[in-house]
Parts: structure tokens; C-alpha cells; sequence
């Protein structure tokens, strides 16, 4: 995946397209990612020991990693890779040629 914890994203597809957010949980395996303040979803919660009062809980739901872009400069883009002289591989932006750290 081209997509790593911590990164800015932005939505590119489906009822969320325009936002943007902070990259929280990445599922490899489901190609999937949870990203902060987009897709909320409210989830019902039965009381328990965190939660006393129980209640109607909103958290972030998971959307599927091709309906979002990299925000690198300020700007979606996508993300190729390159060899560097001394062997080592590094992601750079197919919209400027930078490398993204």
C-alpha cells in the first residue's frame, strides 16, 4: 500500500469526496484505512466499565484505500518510486517529482 500511518489524505470518491484528514488505522489485508473526522458513524454501546452511561458512540468507519489521494505540497497526487544511486527505494510524488518522507 501506498498509504502509510500518520500521512494527510485526501477523498476522492464517494459521499466524503473533498474532505481531507490525518491517516489513524491502515488494514493491509481489507485495503482499507480509517481517517480522523471522516466517515463518522454512530455505534451503539452497550454500558460497560469504560462506559458507564452506554449510549450512541460517533467514531471514524473505514473507507477503501483507492478512493483516496496523497496530500503532498498542499495537493492530492499520486505516489510512484525510485532507486537512488546507492540501491535504496524512496516514494516521490508523481506531481511535482519530490520525494515524500
Amino acid at each position: 500500500m501506498n498509504i502509510k500511518k500518520g500521512m494527510s489524505v485526501h477523498v476522492i470518491s464517494g459521499n466524503h469526496r473533498g474532505e481531507e484528514g490525518k491517516v489513524l488505522h491502515i488494514f493491509p489485508k481489507k485495503e482499507r484505512i480509517i481517517i480522523e473526522g471522516v466517515n463518522l458513524i454512530k455505534r451503539h454501546t452497550r454500558p460497560s466499565q469504560d462506559n458507564p452511561q452506554g449510549g450512541i458512540v460517533e467514531r471514524e468507519g473505514s473507507l477503501h484505500v483507492s478512493n483516496v489521494m496523497v496530500i503532498h505540497g498542499g495537493k492530492p497526487t499520486r505516489i510512484g518510486y525510485k532507486k537512488l544511486e546507492d540501491g535504496s527505494k524512496v516514494r516521490i510524488s508523481k506531481r511535482t517529482g519530490e520525494e515524500i518522507g
